[in-house]
């Protein structure tokens, strides 16, 4: 029987597996790029190349265990596997999730090579002096293991999977090709390595959120309670002479969605994304931040209010969300629910009463709960007449182009999720978002409203794994989290 003190060699083994290959992949593709001379297919068939493995059997000689959580669980008897990349980087992680099985449910674990190889292009950081140019990319992709779409897909987190009954479940959402994937398409999209994401995410619509949250973890990392920022091309920490222009004059340009990263041990900072303006977008960050498996996240943004009695400046807190970005129809049909998660709604709103100091009726006049709508129209007030029922008997309080988007992938990847959105303009009531009101509501307003989203962390890294909701797992769920 595997037990807790075995876990830590067991992830020994599985990432020197993962050295293990991709120093054979690095090896052979210098030798074919200055020698012509090509892997050996039985090496290949052997695993020369290969993702390590976790795999676990669960063989219960009574009733399955009554575990209260919402993760690290078993649901059947039998055999789960998952192929898994870059393991040193999700050594906590599955410390974790290993552990958890072991104590509560008695299964064993095995670490080995996987059938799955790690795609050549996955290596190259780092390998620049293989001078890979001169090679052909159509030899590479014969002689060499590349992204096979076809391969790569979301089908366990989505339930449409059914593995044949002579292999293993899945013992995770993703495997390693799929996470490998999004890592890459992580650092292309926000300019910041995969490794530098903290475990709680805030994603806002506007930039002007992200100098607030420089300017703001800057006093944070003077005052010692984190260690470091990074950002786009740079990271500072607390002897980094004029920090603020570094970031500011670093190539966040360059990415479409620049990520910042307030680092703390154990990965227990925050993070930022700035994913601009519309549901692919949003959905597009979320599927590659759901790889990271991160403890929860935020959308913190603008939003046009819907009703007479709103000012601008309120927030709006969603408790439900009318899906009109259509981004996810195809995996998630828009009739089935998105719920609120009752801890982060409860965060939320005390978040919202710490930061400006009201409470009951005098927080109630500056927060309103309620549905939200997120259109993939960024003119919908051309077509309001074709919306106008639709939006009344939802009974939305707020239009926004990214909140919903975020909600639901935060359901689809099992990651808790909240929306608080605060009101820049109110189309249907003849106050529309002027350049001059623009900045003037931007100045008063930023600041406050990301010190709530920021308070909100707060108060969920107080609640541990309680924050993972069960309402968010599925029938047959993986036992990882």
């Amino acid at each position: 029987m595997t037990t807790v003190s075995d876990i830590p060699g067991l992830l020994d083994r599985l990432e020197a597996i993962y050295a293990e290959s991709c120093a054979n992949l690095t090896a052979a593709l210098s030798e074919y790029v200055r020698f012509d001379e090509r892997p050996d297919p039985a090496a290949r068939a052997g695993g020369l190349f290969a993702y390590p493995e976790i795999r676990i059997a669960y063989e219960p000689e009574g009733p399955a265990p009554r575990v209260a959580r919402a993760f690290a669980r078993v649901g059947e008897a039998g055999d789960y596997a998952a192929s898994i990349a870059r393991p040193a980087l999700f050594r906590p992680y599955l410390k974790e999730q290993l552990e958890l099985l072991v104590r509560d449910y008695g299964v064993r674990v095995a670490a080995g090579r996987s059938r799955q190889e790690i795609p050549y292009s996955y290596v190259l950081d780092g390998a620049e002096d293989l001078g890979l140019d001169q090679a052909a990319a159509e030899g590479l992709s014969r002689f060499f293991p590349t992204p096979v779409l076809s391969h790569i897909g979301d089908e366990v987190a989505d339930g449409v999977w059914f593995p044949p009954p002579e292999d293993a479940r899945p013992l995770s959402l993703f495997d390693g090709p799929r996470v490998d994937f999004s890592l890459a398409r992580l650092k292309h999209y926000t300019g910041t390595p995969a490794e530098d994401v903290q475990r709680f995410v805030l994603l806002t619509n506007y930039h002007r959120y992200v100098d607030e949250f420089v300017r703001w973890g800057l006093e944070e990392i003077a005052a010692g309670r984190y260690a470091s920022l990074s950002a786009p091309g740079v990271t500072v920490g607390a002897q980094t002479g004029d920090a603020a222009r570094l970031i500011a004059e670093g190539p966040w340009r360059k990415h479409q969605m620049p990520a910042y990263h307030l680092i703390a041990p154990d990965g227990q900072g925050v993070s930022l994304v700035n994913i601009g303006v519309g549901p692919s977008n949003a959905k597009t960050i979320c599927d590659h931040l759901a790889v990271l498996r991160p403890e929860a996240w935020l959308m913190i943004g603008h939003c046009g209010g819907l009703r007479g009695s709103q000012s601008i400046g309120d927030y709006v807190l969603a408790h439900a969300y009318l899906r009109d970005d259509h981004v996810l129809d195809d995996v998630l049909p828009p009739e089935i629910p998105i719920p609120p998660i009752a801890e982060v709604q409860v965060a939320l709103q005390r978040a919202a009463e710490i930061v400006t100091g009201e409470a009951g009726e005098g927080l109630k006049r500056r927060m309103r709960t309620g549905t939200v709508v997120t259109t993939d129209d960024r003119n919908w007030e051309l077509r309001y007449t074709s919306s106008a029922l639709r939006f009344n008997q939802s009974r939305a309080v707020a239009i926004d182009m990214e909140s919903a988007t975020v909600a639901a992938q935060g359901y689809r990847f099992r990651t808790p999720y909240g929306t608080l959105l605060c009101v820049s303009d109110k189309p249907l009531h003849g106050e529309i978002k002027l350049p001059g009101q623009a900045n003037r509501f931007y100045e008063q307003a930023v600041s406050q409203h990301l010190k709530i989203g920021l308070t909100a962390v707060e108060l969920l890294r107080e609640e541990g794994p309680k924050l993972h909701s069960r309402k968010l797992r599925a029938f047959d769920e993986p036992p990882f989290r």
